[in-house]
């Protein structure tokens, strides 16, 4: 049988390292399947039921590994779907590849059925987006297009019409006019980690030298850097405040952190940006800038691998475009021991109280059920390799303050594009990367219902990840984020009936079970995490629960207090859980 576009593609994927493609199948890449099937025992298909959880595998897939995840899907509608998935794996620099199909080049510009010209669709999402028109490009584009994903760390995306699809590879339909030739090419890459310049160090190490109140700021691009991480901010004396993509570069009961900033931060930490007069940046472009010290406050320092986020935020006197790791290694040596330890040990002092205040409010008497309590009883039961991952909403605030980080803990969200649904099929993604780790999907009920169908692919998988569900009955952070504007919550609240998912996991096949006293909580999350399977645990909390900011400032206060006198629902039961709140602070 000769070998056609489609299996060439698969064959190229396979010699790259590629193993797993996540996607669902239609008649507009049936070519392409076909190759996938030739190679099945080298290339394994994960068949989904929503293209855009397909997306959202293999950017958690990505985010987890580090190498290049892919997905596929039909033409037109297929392809779309895709798109909120990809736009994550863009915005936090994340590799992915995405394949989708389009109709026989025939028929294009004919109105013809699903002919979304996904090229120009994509132009925006992918750095390298190219529509094969000749069997003669592959392997070639398929080379070009890994190699630009796995060096700008983002989205490539390559459609293939469906007569490309089964053409075979070899084929030269046209006559050649031109000097070129089709591109020639192997499946290798190199990109050695980015060496500093000399004379940056030196003036990041002089900078910080002077500097009586450091402070560090890192973020997910010092993920691998840990050690270096905490070596430089020992030496410095600085407290190491976290984004939250950036939770897992240290742990979050060491002695140098005081945890996150912004909305979901803790009151250390905003405090310590108030009072810095160095500020020194690792591995991000935090953008919520309000939290960043005043410019003219605070020198700056910053180390990025991308040259054009150096400054974005503050101006920045002590540029360093650098992998983090090779950077801390190199400028540790520059760095003086702290002879005043003061500052440090101010806010040592501090994040102690933050964390009686946060353990206060994990109340197990609290009914209905508190949901700092659901996410502390996970937080204690987990194994310390555990990958919890999160959607956005509140539960990213009770997971930022209460899952600890410790061990070999990891904890992905997405980070700048903030969409709901994608904790249920990151886990899923991330136990096809790590079989033998615990993989727990935090979430609410929001984001679950969106893509809930996709539990069943988990349980057909025979993946063991484990779902906790939040379950609030509303859009918990969408009802707070009008309140602090000064307006009264408007249908955030899902009516009556209140969703009992365990109902789903169970006629999945899986462990399912529903949660409303807290004292069965402890229990069930304890069966669901010893369950030897995927496993479900539906939870109803407290919706009243409001996601404090770290420091609640005068305009917060005031706003919530407009909220009320323009007729906020639910404001007694509010009232009494802030009220609650505050008792278990002081206790």
């Amino acid at each position: 049988m000769s070998e056609m576009v489609g299996e060439s593609l698969a064959r190229r994927l396979v010699e790259w390292g590629i193993d797993t493609i996540f996607g669902l199948p239609g008649d507009g890449i049936n070519g392409l399947m076909e190759g996938f099937r030739r190679q099945r025992e080298k290339l394994r298909f994960v068949l989904v039921h929503h293209e855009e959880a397909a997306a959202f595998m293999a950017t958690g897939y990505a985010k987890a590994t580090g190498r290049l995840g892919v997905c596929a899907a039909t033409s037109g509608p297929g392809a779309i779907h895709l798109l909120n998935g990809l736009y994550d794996a863009k915005l936090d620099h994340v590799p992915v590849l995405a394949l989708t199909g389009m109709q026989e080049t025939s028929v294009l510009g004919t109105h013809y059925q699903q002919e979304v010209h996904l090229d120009r669709l994509y132009q925006d999402l992918a750095a390298y987006n190219l529509m094969i028109t000749n069997p003669q490009q592959l392997p070639g584009v398929v080379d070009l297009a890994i190699r630009t994903a796995l060096a700008k760390r983002t989205v490539a995306h390559l459609t293939f019409p469906n007569d490309i699809q089964v053409a075979e590879v070899g084929e030269d339909p046209y006559r050649h006019v031109g000097p070129g030739s089709p591109p020639a090419s192997v499946p290798t890459y190199s990109q050695p980690p980015l060496r500093p310049a000399e004379e940056d160090l030196v003036r990041a190490a002089e900078t910080l030298r002077q500097g009586e109140k450091v402070a560090m700021l890192v973020g997910v691009g010092a993920r691998h850097a840990r050690e270096e991480v905490l070596a430089v901010a020992d030496r410095l004396a600085s407290p190491i405040v976290k984004t939250l993509p950036g939770k897992s570069v240290v742990p979050d009961d060491h002695p140098l952190t005081t945890g996150g900033l912004g909305l979901l931060g803790t009151r250390p930490s905003e405090e310590l940006m108030e009072e810095c007069d160095t500020l020194f940046m690792i591995g991000t472009s935090f953008p919520y800038s309000t939290y960043l010290p005043s410019p003219g406050q605070a020198r700056i320092v910053q180390i990025d691998t991308a040259p054009d986020l150096l400054g974005m935020r503050l101006p920045t006197e002590a540029p360093v475009a650098a992998d983090a790791k090779l950077a801390l290694q190199q400028l540790l040596p520059s760095l003086e021991p702290a002879s005043d330890r003061s500052f440090l040990e101010k806010y040592q002092r501090k994040m102690a109280a933050w964390r009686a205040d946060m353990e206060a409010l994990e109340d197990p008497s609290r009914d209905p059920i508190a949901p700092q309590y659901v996410i502390a009883c996970l937080d204690r039961s987990a194994a310390d390799d555990a990958i919890l991952t999160c959607d956005s909403g509140t539960i990213a605030t009770w997971a930022a303050r209460h899952w600890t980080i410790r061990g070999g803990r990891e904890f992905y969200l997405s980070g700048n594009l903030a969409t709901m649904a994608p904790g249920l099929p990151y886990a899923i993604g991330m136990q096809h990367a790590y079989p033998g780790r615990q993989v727990i999907a935090y979430v609410g009920d929001g984001g679950f219902a969106m893509l809930m169908a996709d539990f069943l692919t988990a349980v057909r998988h025979e993946l063991p990840i484990k779902v906790v569900i939040n379950n609030n009955n509303a859009y918990g952070q969408i009802l707070w984020e009008q309140i602090v504007l000064g307006f009264p919550e408007y249908e955030v609240r899902h009516r009556p009936p209140e969703a009992d998912f365990s109902t789903w996991a169970r006629g999945c096949g899986a462990y399912g079970v529903k949660i409303k006293d807290p004292k069965d909580v402890p229990g069930a999350i304890r069966g669901a995490l010893e369950h030897n399977g995927p496993a479900l645990v539906d939870c109803d909390v407290n919706p009243n629960e409001p996601p404090m900011p770290g420091k609640v400032s005068y305009e917060q206060a005031k706003a919530f207090t407009e909220a009320f006198l323009r007729g906020q629902p639910h404001k007694a039961a509010i009232l009494a859980t802030v009220a609650r709140d505050k008792i278990n602070r002081l206790l």
